[in-house]
């Protein structure tokens, strides 16, 4: 449920159309959202390994140290507490907040919705500093909720809609096909790679598990297995019902597929819908990502407060931290310009965190007491370059595409070291 959580949230319901405006063929949309998938899982297969050696609080984190240095650890931290975890979060607060307002039907005004978006954060922040316990009660509830909207989406899709008319023509798509298609197949990885993206926040909390080196993995893979079966089957149905050219000029496709099977009705459940799966994304975020920030007080390389529990074993200082962080950027940012600086950010760590394997299993080599290995990578190493490669490559699709976004997100990112080198002075 916690990996499943962390990468359903808006996106499947918003990005189909946003991919369908790159690439404009069935194969093409379904193809990005399957090598999407792909990238996933062989992440998924990384991170089920190292979350197999290391079972430290911080996960990703922890991995990031101890292979590397902790500056680099820090940068990361520091990266996710200011622009990956937050920006994300404020993105889909946002969306929720669009949601939320259609279906009470109150003003959907710029101010309205920063006081709901703001008002969720608020809310969600307080019950997960009550402890694991309610905030994976929470959790559960909303992702149970959530699998329920997607299926009927799925299935009111399928049953109730016909097929539109085929808008393009052969010749069209061929000649559309071959200006760009590589640059525009680039671009949409982009928002593809943002709806698959929070496999990695379940690492974070792998010292609060019972045998990680067993649940965590199994976990990973089952988790991201189930989204991409879900995701493929969304886009299926966005196509089977409102074909290529019809997706790609609707900016909710989920609300015009259950508007034709079901008309407004159809429209308001799968609204409600929505807005349970965004707050079940922002329950998991809350969960999860404040073990980092805990992690770096631990190691001395953050405000000492930050690594205080509260008397239900949580950390509430962390916690409270985030959700304010998250509060600031969703007033001040709007979803697409959040998003591109999250993505440009995002996968230089993800690149980073699966480098960590040949650094752990190098080490692993030349000490002939370590432990053997409870999981290993399948296809290691062809698996783990691919992930590699495939970061690097939405990486710089993100800065191509969105120059000025990602630059914005990286400067972020590099404003990490110095404060790592004075936070540093200061331990010392």
């Amino acid at each position: 449920m916690i990996v499943m959580g962390g990468i359903i949230g808006s996106g499947i319901f918003i990005n189909p159309s946003v991919v369908a405006k790159q690439v404009h063929t069935p194969a093409l949309i379904l193809g990005a959202w399957a090598i999407g998938g792909l990238i996933a899982l062989a992440g998924a297969f990384i991170y089920a390994e190292l979350a197999a050696i290391r079972t430290d609080v911080g996960g990703q984190y922890a991995y990031i140290r101890d292979a590397f240095h902790p500056s680099v650890a820090f940068i990361y931290g520091w990266t996710l507490l200011l622009v990956i975890q937050t920006g994300g979060m404020a993105a889909v607060a946002i969306t929720f907040a669009k949601y939320f307002l259609e279906i009470t039907r109150l003003p959907a005004s710029d101010l309205n919705s920063a006081l709901v978006a703001t008002l969720a954060l608020a809310l969600l922040t307080v019950i997960n500093c009550l402890g694991v316990r309610a905030g994976s009660t929470v959790q559960n509830a909303l992702m149970v909720l959530k699998i329920v909207a997607i299926a009927a989406l799925v299935f009111c899709g399928l049953l109730f809609v016909n097929s539109p008319p085929a808008s393009l023509t052969p010749s069209e798509v061929s000649q559309g096909a071959e200006v760009g298609l590589i640059a525009s197949f680039g671009a949409a990885l982009i928002p593809v790679m943002f709806a698959y993206g929070g496999w990695q926040t379940a690492s974070f909390i792998s010292g609060e598990l019972r045998e990680p080196q067993k649940n965590l993995p199994r976990g990973l893979l089952l988790g991201v297995l189930g989204v991409i079966v879900v995701y493929l089957a969304v886009n299926f149905v966005c196509i089977q019902a409102l074909g290529v050219e019809g997706l790609a000029n609707t900016k909710t496709p989920a609300s015009a597929v259950m508007r034709l099977a079901l008309g407004e009705k159809g429209a308001q459940f799968i609204a409600v819908g929505i807005a349970i799966s965004t707050l079940g994304f922002l329950s998991q975020g809350m969960l999860t990502a404040p073990r980092v920030y805990f992690a770096m007080a631990e190691d001395r390389l953050f405000f000492k407060s930050v690594a205080k529990l509260s008397r239900t074993r949580v950390p509430v200082i962390a916690i409270a931290l985030q959700g304010l962080v998250a509060i600031i950027i969703a007033l001040s940012g709007k979803y697409e310009q959040i998003l591109n600086y999250v993505v440009s950010v995002d996968f230089i760590f993800f690149g980073l965190t699966a480098i960590c394997v040949f650094v752990f299993r190098a080490r692993a080599r030349k000490d002939h007491n370590s432990a053997k290995r409870s999981y290993s990578i399948p296809g290691h190493p062809l698996t783990t370059i691919f992930f590699i490669a495939a970061c690097w490559i939405v990486v710089a699709s993100t800065f191509y595409s969105y120059p000025k976004n990602s630059i914005i997100g990286f400067g972020i990112m590099l404003a990490g070291l110095p404060v790592y080198f004075l936070w540093k002075a200061q331990k010392r």
